[in-house]
C-alpha cells in the first residue's frame, strides 16, 4: 500500500494540491495528513476526485516521526521535520498494527511553497 502524505498551507488551493501530487509521479493507493488539514475542502475534494481514502491523523501520531528532509518551521510546531512525509510514513503503518514502511519519495515542494507532498509505502502484507 503506498500512501501519499500531503501537507499544505491555509491559503493552498486544489491545484496547488494536484500539483504536489503530480510531482511525486506515482499514483497513491490513499492520501494521508493531520486531521485539522483533512477536513479543507481542497484536501477532501481532491480524495473524492481521485477516489482514494483520506486518512486523518493526530497531531501525536506524528510528533517524533524520522523524517529524511526538515523544515524548522514544521519541527517546532509538530516536532517532526516533515508533516508530509511523517503523514505518508504513519498513514501506511497505520492500517496494520506493527508494520513498517519506507519512504520511497521524499518531500517535494510545489513551485509556490504553499502544499507539499511525500510517499511511503507499507513493507508488511
Amino acid at each position: 500500500m503506498k500512501v501519499a502524505g500531503i501537507g499544505f498551507r491555509a491559503s493552498a488551493t486544489l491545484a496547488d494540491l494536484r500539483q504536489a501530487l503530480d510531482l511525486l509521479q506515482a499514483q497513491p493507493d490513499a492520501l494521508a495528513s493531520l486531521q485539522a488539514k483533512a477536513v479543507a475542502e481542497p484536501l477532501k475534494t481532491l480524495a473524492t476526485e481521485l477516489g482514494l481514502p483520506l486518512i486523518a491523523l493526530a497531531e501525536e501520531d506524528i510528533a517524533g516521526e524520522q523524517t529524511l528532509t526538515c523544515s524548522p518551521r514544521i519541527k517546532a510546531r509538530f516536532a517532526t521535520g516533515s508533516l508530509a512525509e511523517a503523514a505518508a510514513l504513519v498513514g501506511a503503518r497505520q492500517a496494520r498494527s506493527g508494520a513498517r514502511a519506507r519512504l520511497i519519495a521524499p518531500r517535494i515542494v510545489t513551485a509556490n511553497g504553499l502544499a507539499t507532498a511525500a510517499l511511503a509505502e507499507r513493507l508488511d502484507p
